[in-house]
């Protein structure tokens, strides 16, 4: 039996993540078995700890990001940045973290076509905003607006504006930019499918590309607004398979910069996978 892999989180079940790993390290010839489990931010210690030998690496959803940073004996510079790690390596007794979640999104962008930014506005204020910032940022982005439903709670935000020196506004999550200023694009880390109460003009639905991080349902609220002006679209499923690439890297190599053998083939098998 080949190494063991998981993707943890509650609920999990919905998770394709298992579907794309599946179709990696079946493409690559490695007999290892990937699987979803239930674990909660209380079980999350005593899992990660009981792990055996043959365990190789997991996959983390929130809130477990967080919680498993205590956990981690050595921390890609992403995780301390972002303060999340997606991505944990079992190496030589020690636990590795890492965040693919910032490569998702930049090479999300760049598949798209989309290699320089400059004004971004960015939905949501959460852990994966964090990332989006980074990413974002990475991409040449100087001024980011975050909207929020509490700007009391994006303060850790702004902070990480400074730390990346770029310009962070945070405005209540509904209020209109009066600048009229039409963002490069506007990421949205919201639920796909609610009514967010959040309209934008039909200048900004034509001229920005949208990167909606949510995927099921598709098209999203955002999205179908945004086809509907005739303007570009990016789905989360992007961000999904990219951050898993860079994932499988991790658990092959050990490095999220070291190309899988044969990448192009083992990214078209995980899109094929998760692709309707």
């Amino acid at each position: 039996m080949g190494a063991r892999l998981a993707v943890l989180g509650s609920p999990i079940a919905h998770s394709k993540s298992p579907l794309l790993h599946g179709a990696a390290y079946a493409a690559l010839g490695l007999d290892w078995r990937y699987e979803a489990i239930e674990v909660t931010e209380d079980t999350l210690a005593e899992f990660v700890r009981s792990r055996d030998a043959s365990w190789r690496g997991l996959s983390l959803t929130m809130p477990l990001k967080k919680d498993v940073l205590p956990l981690l004996d050595g921390r890609d510079p992403l995780v301390d940045v972002t303060g999340a790690a997606n991505t944990v390596l079992f190496a030589d007794g020690l636990l590795r973290g890492f965040n693919t979640d910032v490569y998702g999104v930049t090479q999300a962008f760049r598949d798209a076509g989309v290699t320089s930014l400059e004004n971004v506005q960015v939905l949501g204020g959460g852990a994966t905003a964090a990332s989006v910032l980074a990413a974002v940022v990475e991409l040449g982005a100087t001024r980011i607006t975050v909207s929020v439903r509490s700007v009391e709670k994006a303060a850790a935000l702004t902070e990480l504006g400074e730390r990346l020196g770029v310009e962070v506004v945070v405005r209540p999550l509904g209020m209109q930019d009066r600048s009229l200023i039409v963002p490069d694009a506007v990421v949205s880390t919201l639920p796909g499918h609610a009514d967010h109460g959040v309209v934008f003009a039909e200048a900004i639905r034509r001229g920005s590309v949208l990167f909606d991080v949510a995927y099921d349902p598709w098209p999203s609220t955002f999205a179908t607004a945004w086809l509907g002006a005739g303007g570009p679209v990016i789905s989360g499923l992007e961000m999904l398979i990219n951050q898993a690439v860079a994932q499988v890297r991790i658990f092959v190599s050990g490095s999220a910069s070291v190309p899988l053998e044969n990448e192009s083939a083992v990214l078209a098998a995980m899109r094929a996978a998760v692709t309707p």
